[in-house]
C-alpha cells in the first residue's frame, strides 16, 4: 500500500532525520500503520512504543479550535464575515473578520518584546495591541495569533477555557480518549526538544505561547495518539457521521475560503490537490506532525514524528515532508 510513500517514511528514521516515526495510511477500507525508531535519543535512547502520545502542536488548530468554531458557525452564533470586535470587545480594528482569522489573512502583525517571558495576561494584552496591516485579506501569512483569538471567541460563548471546550465538544463525542491537554502518564509521551532552560520537554507543550497561556490557548497544546488521529480523520471523511458537525458544514472545508477565493487556504486548513485535481485538507505541526485527508478518494495520511528532538533546527525534515506529501498525492 503506497510503497513509495512508505519507503520515504522509513528513510526519515533510517537516515536519522528524525528519531522515530508513527504513521497511518488508509484508503477504501484498507489500513496500514507502523511505529518504528526511537521516542528519544537524548539524554538516553528509548524505543518508540505503539500509540504513544505526541505533542501535535498546530494540529490543535484544526482538530480542536477550527472544529469548535465551525460548530458556532453552524449554530449561527457567529458568521464568517462578521468583524471579531463584535465578540471580542478588546479588539479594536473593525476590519478583521472570523474568515480572516481562519484563513491567516488578518494581517495582524508586530513584535512583542520578551514575548516568551510574559505572564499570560500580559501576553494577551500585547496580542490585543498588535497592529493590522494594509494587506488584510490580500495574502496568507501563517500565524498562531489568529487561532489564539478564535480561542478567545470560543471562550466568549462557552464561558470556559478553550481547551476544556475542545475536550467536551470534539474529543469526547469522537471517542478520542487517548487525546488530552494534560498528559499524566509521561512514559507514554514522546518528548520534544531538549531545551537549555526547560530540560527534556515531555508531557508539556513545546510551543512557547501555549506554554504561557495553558488551557486558554487555541493554537497548540493537544497531545494525541495515532489511533485517535485516525478516528478524527475518518469522522471528517464520513459524510454520514454527524456526531460533531453536519455534512453541510464540513463541505465548507473542501474549498478555498480566503476572501478572494484564490489564496489556497480553507477554514483553518491548508489545501492541496490530488492527481485528479480534487482538493485535499492538509495541515502540519511544528514538532514534526502532519496529516492529509482526501475526501474524493476516501483516503488519508497521518504522520507523527519528533523532528525537533533533540534540537529545534531540522530543515531537512521540512524538505522531506514536502517530498512525502507530493509522492503520496501522486502515487
Amino acid at each position: 500500500m503506497y510503497p513509495k510513500t512508505t519507503r520515504l517514511l522509513h528513510e526519515l528514521q533510517e537516515n536519522k532525520i528524525v528519531p522515530g516515526v508513527s504513521y497511518a495510511l488508509f484508503a477504501s477500507g484498507k489500513f496500514q500503520s507502523e511505529s518504528f525508531g526511537f521516542s528519544q535519543i537524548l539524554p538516553c535512547k528509548k524505543f518508540l512504543k505503539p500509540n504513544m502520545l505526541y505533542d501535535v502542536a498546530s494540529l490543535t488548530k484544526v482538530i480542536g479550535t477550527t472544529t469548535v468554531i465551525l460548530k458556532l458557525l453552524e449554530q449561527r452564533k457567529i458568521a464568517l464575515d462578521e468583524p471579531i470586535c463584535r465578540y471580542l470587545s478588546r479588539f479594536k480594528d473593525k476590519r478583521v473578520t472570523v474568515r480572516h482569522l481562519l484563513t491567516h489573512t488578518s494581517a495582524i502583525n508586530g513584535y512583542i518584546k520578551n514575548r516568551n517571558q510574559l505572564a499570560a495576561s500580559d501576553l494577551l494584552t500585547a496580542l490585543y495591541g498588535l497592529e493590522v496591516g494594509d494587506w488584510i485579506g490580500e495574502k496568507v501569512v501563517y500565524s498562531d495569533i489568529g487561532l489564539i483569538f478564535l480561542g478567545e471567541i470560543i471562550e466568549h460563548f462557552y464561558q470556559r477555557p478553550v481547551q476544556e471546550v475542545i475536550v467536551t465538544e470534539v474529543l469526547t463525542p469522537l471517542e478520542m480518549f487517548d487525546s488530552t491537554f494534560e498528559p499524566t502518564d509521561l512514559s507514554m509521551c514522546v518528548p520534544t526538544q531538549l531545551d537549555e532552560k526547560r530540560g527534556l520537554i515531555c508531557g508539556q507543550v513545546h510551543d512557547p505561547k501555549a506554554f504561557i497561556l495553558k488551557k486558554h490557548c487555541g493554537s497548540a497544546g493537544l497531545f494525541s495518539s495515532l489511533n485517535d488521529l485516525v478516528k478524527f480523520s475518518q469522522w471528517l471523511l464520513d459524510s454520514k457521521d454527524q456526531r460533531v458537525l453536519t455534512p453541510k458544514t464540513i463541505e465548507l472545508l473542501f474549498a478555498d475560503q480566503t476572501p478572494n477565493n484564490k489564496l489556497g487556504r480553507s477554514l483553518g486548513w491548508d489545501l492541496r490537490f490530488n492527481k485528479k485535481g480534487a482538493l485535499c485538507l492538509y495541515h502540519t505541526g511544528f514538532t514534526g506532525t502532519f496529516m492529509l485527508l482526501d475526501r474524493s478518494e476516501q483516503k488519508g495520511l497521518i504522520v507523527l514524528t519528533n523532528r525537533i528532538h533533540p534540537t529545534g533546527v531540522n530543515q531537512l525534515f521540512l524538505d522531506k515532508r514536502d517530498e512525502i506529501v507530493m509522492t503520496y498525492l501522486n502515487e
